[in-house]
């Protein structure tokens, strides 16, 4: 109940709905956050409509448009569009001016997001390595760090263990059973304990590494502890 009274507090608009903003936006709202989807697709717009709480036809390079939507009243905009950069730009300095505490934007490549980093953005995300769901979550929850993804569906995920499981070994916990992910690492700093026995005993600072569908991951991030 904790993390979801935190969860619905918190406000996002989402600019831009292509692959990577329709992710980021249909994985918050389905985490019981608030969302605003933006873009200037009209069937993109209806597409999202049933499954965030406002989706609304707007031109983001347009100056109006954007300060029509009341950016200064949310807690986090997303730039999800990054095929202009100066349209990003705009919606991020128009973002920040407005108050927005916390603006995450879109990049192409390294150097686009050298760019978006001199004007102020809190977050660059370059989603070829970032999925759209693994920000979503990041944005979320506090015991999500990297996600790296083997194919559309499989990938592998960096969490803190669940407080149930500090203290019990790697089959004790029943991780496998329960959330259908294999633990193939143990992070601990900068040391790497690989393939670990099912006896090893996970302790409060260990990072686990797991390898799973990205159905289950979200399952396991939705669970609480």
């Amino acid at each position: 109940k904790e993390r979801k009274n935190m969860i619905i507090k918190k406000q996002f608009a989402v600019l831009g709905l292509g692959r990577f903003g329709r992710s980021v936006a249909k994985t918050l709202a389905e985490n019981g956050a608030e969302v605003l989807a933006v873009d200037n697709n009209m069937e993109l717009v209806q597409d999202i409509s049933e499954y965030v709480t406002h989706a609304v036809m707007a031109d983001i390079t347009d100056e109006v448009d954007l300060r029509n939507l009341g950016l200064g009243n949310f807690d986090v905009v997303i730039i999800a569009t990054g095929s202009h950069l100066e349209s990003s730009v705009l919606a991020i300095l128009l973002a920040k001016e407005m108050g927005v505490p916390y603006v995450i934007a879109k990049a192409l490549d390294e150097n686009h997001k050298k760019i978006l980093e001199k004007i102020g953005v809190d977050r660059v995300i370059l989603p070829e390595r970032e999925m759209g769901f693994h920000i979503a979550n990041k944005l979320i929850y506090g015991n999500f760090f990297e996600l790296t993804e083997i194919s559309d569906d499989v990938s592998i995920a960096e969490v803190i263990p669940k407080k149930e499981w500090l203290g019990k070994s790697i089959i004790a916990s029943d991780i496998r059973a329960k959330y259908d992910l294999n633990i193939i690492a143990i992070r601990q700093g900068e040391d790497i304990i690989a393939s670990p026995k099912p006896s090893y005993v996970i302790e409060q600072n260990d990072i686990l590494m797991v390898l799973g569908e990205n159905v289950n991951i979200q399952k396991f991030l939705n669970k609480k502890g």
